[in-house]
């Protein structure tokens, strides 16, 4: 799946449109490297995605294409430093 896709699916990003900025901007890294919003993600890779306030680290856990609001939290895993 998209970096941008995955970003607006889990509900981190609320508009797509908005996730392909963030990662044009190159305010995303997927394990350590800067991403572009075309990245595909695997099951396991670490994204970090920077925001005025601070940073949000996560691990990826499951790639669906749609998810109900209530379970976009369980397709990942937060981390903290």
């Amino acid at each position: 799946m998209r970096l941008d896709k995955f970003l607006k699916v889990s509900r981190i990003i609320k508009r797509r449109t908005v996730a392909n900025d963030v990662c044009s901007l190159g305010r995303v890294t997927v394990n350590g490297r800067e991403a572009k919003p075309s990245v595909k993600l695997k099951v396991g890779d670490i994204v970090e995605v920077v925001f005025g306030n601070g940073t949000v680290k996560f691990r990826v856990l499951m790639l669906n294409e749609t998810v109900r609001k209530e379970n976009a939290s369980e397709m990942y895993e937060l981390i903290e430093d």
